[in-house]
C-alpha cells in the first residue's frame, strides 16, 4: 500500500509538473491579460475585429506556460510544431504577399486615377517610416532592425511583417503586434492630430466631385503601375506585383470569380493563420524585453510623423494651388495605408465642421496610394539594408 501511494504521489508530482500552473511566470500572465486587452477592444469597440480577436487569441495560445524541457514539441519556436509549421507563413514572408493579392482584389483605384496628384499625399505620408528609421539608428539600432521598425510608420500590417521577416526575423513579433495595434488605434490617434494641424477655414474646403474614370482607365491603371513601382523598386515586386495582379482581377471584368476568391475566402484564410501565429510569437520570453518597448514607442512616433507629414504637406500643396482647386487637408491623414479606416476618419472629422463637406471618396486617394508607398518605401529599404 505504501509502494502504492507512493508511486502515485510521484505520478501526480510529475503531472503538476507538466502543468501551465507550475510553469507560469509573471510575463506569462501579463501577456495573457494583453491578449485579453486587444480582444476587449476587438469586441467592446470594434476597433480592427479582423486582425485583434485572431491576435489577441494568438498571445493566449502562444503564452500557455508549459515545461519547455519535456519535449512537448507544442511551441511556436520548437522546430517541427504545429504552430511552428503555420508560422513559417510568416517568417518566410508568403503570407503578406497574398494578403496584398485579397487588398488589391477588394481596392478600388477610382479616386487616385481621376486625381492622380492624390498619390503625392500618399507619398509624403512616407516621411514617418524613414523618419523612425533615422530615430531607430540614432537609439543604437542596427541598420536592418531600424528600417525594419521604420515601416510601422506606414499602419500597413502585412507590410511591416514582410519586411521584418527579412530584415530583423528576431523582432518581428514586436514589430507586427506594434504596426496591428496602432492600424487598430487609428480612430484614437488621428484625429487630435488633424485637428491640432488644422484650422476650421482649411476644415471646411470643398473639393470638386471626382471625375468618373472609365473601365478601360481601370484595367490599364494595375498594368501601368505594376511596371512603374517594380522598375522602381524590383525588391517591392512580392508585394507590388501581388497587389496589382489582385487588382487587375477585380477591374477586368472576366475574371469574377478569381477576384471573388481573392478578396473573400483567401484573403480571410491567410488573414486568420497570420493573425494566430503573429499572436503566437509573443511568447513572454521572446517578446517582454526592452528592444519590444523602444519599438512600441518608435512605432508610436513613426505613426505620428506619417500623419503630420501627409497633413501639412497638404497645406503646403495648396499654397500652390488655385481656390477653386484646394485640397482639404482633413484627407492628408489618409496616406498612411490603413484602409479604409484613415479615409473613414477624414470623413467624421470632416462632417464635424460641415455637415455637407463629403470627403470619404477624396480621402480614398491618398488613403490607396499608401497602400502603393508603403510597399515601395519596404521596397526601397529592402534594396540597400538585404
Amino acid at each position: 500500500m505504501g509502494d502504492f501511494l507512493s508511486f502515485l504521489g510521484s505520478n501526480l508530482a510529475d503531472f503538476w509538473n507538466y502543468t501551465g500552473f507550475a510553469n507560469a511566470t509573471g510575463g506569462h500572465i501579463f501577456m495573457i491579460l494583453i491578449g485579453m486587452v486587444f480582444i476587449y477592444l476587438a469586441v467592446a469597440k470594434e476597433f480592427e475585429p479582423m486582425l485583434l480577436i485572431p491576435i489577441g487569441f494568438g498571445m493566449l495560445i502562444g503564452n500557455i506556460p508549459f515545461n519547455m524541457e519535456a519535449g512537448l514539441n507544442v511551441g511556436i519556436y520548437e522546430e517541427g510544431s504545429v504552430l511552428n509549421i503555420l508560422y513559417q507563413g510568416v517568417t518566410s514572408g508568403w503570407y503578406p504577399p497574398l494578403i496584398f493579392l485579397g487588398i488589391g482584389a477588394m481596392t478600388d483605384f477610382s479616386a487616385l486615377i481621376s486625381n492622380p496628384k492624390l498619390m503625392l499625399i500618399g507619398a509624403a505620408a512616407q516621411f514617418g517610416i524613414f523618419g523612425a528609421y533615422m530615430i531607430a539608428l540614432a537609439m543604437g539600432f542596427e541598420p536592418n532592425q531600424a528600417g525594419a521598425i521604420g515601416i510601422i510608420g506606414g499602419a500597413d500590417g502585412p507590410t511591416a511583417i514582410f519586411l521584418s521577416s527579412k530584415l530583423a526575423p528576431n523582432l518581428m513579433g514586436a514589430i507586427a503586434v506594434s504596426a496591428y495595434s496602432y492600424m487598430a488605434l487609428v480612430p484614437v490617434i488621428q484625429p487630435p492630430i488633424m485637428r491640432l494641424l488644422t484650422n476650421k477655414k482649411e476644415r471646411t474646403i470643398h473639393m470638386k466631385p471626382p471625375r468618373v474614370v472609365s473601365h478601360t482607365e481601370k484595367v490599364i491603371f494595375p498594368i501601368v503601375g505594376m511596371l512603374l513601382t517594380t522598375f522602381l523598386v524590383p525588391s517591392g515586386l512580392p508585394l507590388l506585383g501581388m497587389l496589382f495582379f489582385g487588382n487587375l482581377l477585380k477591374e477586368s471584368g472576366v475574371t469574377r470569380r478569381l477576384a471573388e476568391t481573392a478578396r473573400g475566402p483567401l484573403i480571410d484564410t491567410i488573414t486568420i493563420l497570420l493573425g494566430v501565429t503573429v499572436g503566437a510569437s509573443t511568447q513572454a520570453s521572446e517578446f517582454l524585453t526592452w528592444s519590444s518597448i523602444l519599438i512600441f514607442l518608435l512605432g508610436a512616433f513613426s505613426f505620428v510623423i506619417a500623419t503630420a507629414s501627409g497633413v501639412l504637406f497638404v497645406k503646403f500643396f495648396n499654397l500652390f494651388l488655385k481656390k477653386d482647386n484646394k485640397i482639404n487637408p482633413l484627407i492628408g491623414n489618409a496616406g498612411v495605408s490603413a484602409v479604409p479606416d484613415s479615409a473613414r476618419i477624414s470623413q467624421v472629422i470632416g462632417l464635424e465642421y460641415d455637415p455637407t463637406n463629403y470627403l470619404l471618396m477624396h480621402a480614398m486617394g491618398p488613403n490607396v496610394a499608401g497602400v502603393i508607398g508603403s510597399a515601395v518605401a519596404a521596397g526601397i529599404l529592402l534594396g540597400f539594408l538585404i
